[in-house]
């Protein structure tokens, strides 16, 4: 009989693991378990949008030189030639100052093997001329001179001969007036003895005595008289005679002076023709030294421009292309004009090298594989015709150098790390089209010494 009202039910009982048909119809728990999964993965989401996210923006770009003399050049031949001889060949190593190649002359002007000699002896002749000239400038200076002293000398002496004219003058002046004088005494004298012969008071010989003395006191007033009149002719003479001296020397020194003139003219001239003829030869010495092309650096030979024997060149042509040896790498990237505020110079970059595996992790470079350091060196301050702006690039001093195989042209993938913000910030960021945080490097760069110094 069975106990009804005992307090266990029949399901108590039954063993349900061992019934297939209550597996069938029985409720699962599975549900549960999903629930519990949809909570955790949840739950990791929710975890992930507050972990740190780098910033960065990302940049196509080559590696090229940093300083300008290291970045690929061309060899240029500094005169015109015809190709006579090739020293090296496409992908040798030449030594600054190692010959290239060998050039002979194709101007006319230049053909005499003998023209530096001759050129030389120019200047020589020319140098001569020049001598020749000087003396003759010395002895016209020094006729110029005498001339000058011989005009003193003969002025002076004209002037004396001058004052002596006054002087005779003067003499003369003071016998013409005596004699004047003692022509009216005789005359006075001879109307008294007029008189007194007239009266019988005197003789005839007597009277015809006084006669005489008038005429001669008459005689010696013309006497007088006349070489006064010679004195004041000589005065005239002897003033005529000091302007004809100063104008004869004038002339002779304005002529010796006008020869002067024209030695030293000459002279120039020659002197000008020597120092033309001294920068010929200087500039054919020089042109002989051009024959031979060499090269201005230590380098590689890369591609020569200019090939077969007996070509000709121009002046200024190429002739080959020559990458230096020692190089500073640098990256050349553009950024977008919106990106520009948020580069400064030192600020970190991420590169991928063309040619190097890399595994790489956006938003999280410590964790990226391949990648290798850098920092800006300098930005372009006007833009590039690409519509963007230049930046360099240059290794930073750590430990993870660049790869030693790297050459100038090789790509470059470069990642500039900016500001960290949450995973979430990120993405309503992006959903909202906001440009990233504007990367500060003092304030980096101070928390960098902190943590430095808390370690």
């Amino acid at each position: 009989m069975l106990d009804i009202s005992a307090p266990q039910g029949v399901k108590e009982r039954v063993m349900k693991t061992d019934l297939q048909s209550f597996k069938e119809i029985a409720p699962s728990n599975r549900h549960q378990s999903l629930k519990r999964w949809s909570f955790a993965i949840l739950g990791l989401l929710v975890a992930t949008l507050f972990l740190p996210w780098t910033q960065n923006i990302q940049s196509r770009g080559q590696i090229t030189a940093l300083n300008p003399d290291q970045r690929p050049q061309t060899v240029n031949s500094v005169i015109g030639g015809q190709i006579n001889k090739w020293f090296v060949q496409e992908g040798d190593f030449v030594r600054k100052g190692d010959t290239i190649m060998y050039i002979t002359e194709i101007k006319e002007e230049y053909f005499d093997p003998n023209l530096l000699e001759n050129v030389d002896s120019q200047i020589k002749a020319k140098e001569s001329s020049v001598s020749s000239y000087m003396e003759k400038v010395k002895a016209l200076d020094n006729q110029v001179d005498a001339l000058i002293a011989n005009k003193a000398f003969k002025l002076e002496q004209a002037q004396n001969k001058l004052k002596q004219s006054y002087l005779k003058v003067k003499s003369d002046s003071i016998e013409n007036l005596a004699a004047k004088n003692n022509l009216e005494v005789a005359k006075e004298q001879m109307k008294r003895f007029e008189e007194l012969y007239s009266k019988d008071l005197i003789s005839k010989t007597e009277f015809e005595t006084r006669k005489v003395s008038l005429q001669n006191a008459t005689a010696k007033s013309i006497d007088a008289e006349n070489k006064l009149l010679i004195s004041q002719n000589e005065i005239l003479v002897a003033r005529t005679e000091l302007n004809t001296i100063d104008s004869d020397f004038r002339d002779k020194i304005g002529k010796a002076e006008s020869e002067k003139f024209a030695s030293l003219s000459s002279m120039y001239d020659a002197e000008a023709q020597v120092t033309k003829l001294q920068n010929s030869y200087v500039n054919y010495d020089m042109r002989s030294g051009f024959y031979f092309i060499t090269a201005p650096q230590d380098g590689y030979i890369t591609k020569a421009v200019t090939n077969g024997i007996g070509e000709t060149i121009k002046e200024g042509d190429p002739i080959v292309t020559i990458i230096p040896a020692n190089i500073n790498l640098a990256v050349e990237m553009y950024v977008d004009p919106m990106d520009l505020p948020l580069i400064n110079q030192g600020q970190t970059v991420r590169f991928i090298f063309d040619g190097w595996p890399a595994f790489v992790f956006s938003g999280w470079p410590n964790a990226s594989f391949g990648t290798f350091p850098g920092k800006v060196y300098a930005i372009d301050n006007f833009i590039s015709p690409n519509g963007k702006y230049r930046m360099l690039v240059v290794p930073e001093n750590k430990d993870l150098q660049w790869p030693k195989g790297l050459r100038v042209g090789t790509g470059a993938e470069g990642i500039a790390l900016l500001n960290d913000v949450p995973i979430w910030y990120e993405l309503w960021r992006r959903f909202n089209g906001f440009p990233p945080d504007f990367y500060n490097l003092q304030n980096s760069t101070a928390s960098d010494s902190s943590k430095e110094t808390k370690k």
